[in-house]
């Protein structure tokens, strides 16, 4: 199994994302690193115990990472994931308040150490936690595997959801995004291009009546699903995070190709934006593989599937 680290800020989507990598069988999770993004570190803590306590998968860690961006205020979407980030999910679920006693870029840096070139990064919310060990031990973006980031907006320009040019986990963090992106690390950007493809609609929802998750899914999404609805006229969740799992799982769900991608940090108009280099004017070398198009059905039906099992 691949090897893997699965770094959130949980979030209804980042609990989807666990619940799919766990459930695939196919991933070897060395830990879960938190990052404050979606909601305060704390509430990520937590959340992400709560989901791992609810699968039965609570002796894998979670680490507790960055607290609060490398240069900016921290920036939250309550909005969408509602006053516990769970969207009032789960909320009879205690959980153990016990930590592992290692900061999570530390732990990064320890495991892709301990198995160099075997070691996949899955990040699904605002790089702050990779930037950091990147910059303790730079040699990290030759050891690592690949490093698939939730995150951007290539081709779609004014369809972002932070900004009309900027995706959250890029606005939450910009300069952290930067170091990741200009570290050397193989990087593959699975951005709002094609997650906002990837609906799961109330009728999904009810396809998993009467198995073990359809009672948290259906109460977990239903803000972010009534949000959908107000806002683009589909009830369903956009499944930003389990996707960026499922090009893991199964690249062909995705057509790629690599070009140089940089990320705004200075201007209040579009701070956070991801800027593709489609013709190559600035004259620079390849830094990140970037998703161009998705088999929205495919992924779906594999979602739904490993999540039934």
């Amino acid at each position: 199994m691949e090897k893997v680290i699965l770094d959130v800020d949980t979030g209804i989507d980042d609990a989807l994302a666990i619940l799919l990598a766990l459930e695939s069988k196919q991933l070897d999770v060395l830990g879960i690193t938190a990052v404050n993004g979606n909601v305060p570190l704390d509430y990520v803590m937590r959340n992400s115990k709560k989901v791992l306590k609810h699968m039965g998968n609570d002796e894998i860690n979670v680490f507790r990472g960055a607290s609060h961006p490398i240069l900016k205020e921290s920036f939250h979407e309550f909005r969408v994931h509602g006053a516990d980030g769970l969207g009032g999910a789960l909320q009879d679920i205690e959980v153990d308040e016990t930590e592992p006693g290692i900061f999570a870029p530390d732990f990064i840096i320890e495991q892709v150490q301990k198995y160099p070139g075997e070691v996949t990064l899955i990040m699904v919310g605002p790089l702050t936690n990779l930037a950091l060990a990147l910059r303790k031990e730079p040699r990290l973006s030759k050891w690592v595997k690949q490093v698939v980031v939730m995150g951007g907006l290539i081709s779609e320009g004014g369809q972002g959801n932070v900004l009309p040019t900027s995706e959250f986990n890029m606005f939450a963090d910009a300069e952290a995004a930067k170091i990741v992106f200009h570290s050397g690390s193989p990087v593959k950007l699975v951005s709002l291009d094609v997650t906002m493809k990837t609906f799961l609609t109330k009728e999904h929802v009810e396809w998993l009546h009467g198995t073990k998750y359809y009672d948290f899914i259906k109460e977990s999404t239903e803000i972010y699903r009534a949000l959908s609805e107000q806002k683009i006229g589909i009830n369903g969740c956009a499944l930003h995070d389990p996707l960026t799992v499922g090009v893991v799982l199964d690249p062909t769900l995705v057509t790629t190709a690599k070009y140089f991608v940089d990320v705004e940090t200075k201007s209040d108009l579009s701070y956070g934006q991801t800027i593709c280099d489609f013709k190559n004017l600035w004259n620079q070398t390849p830094n990140v593989e970037i998703c161009l198009t998705v088999d929205h059905e495919r992924f779906i039906t594999l979602f739904l599937d490993r999540v039934k099992r």
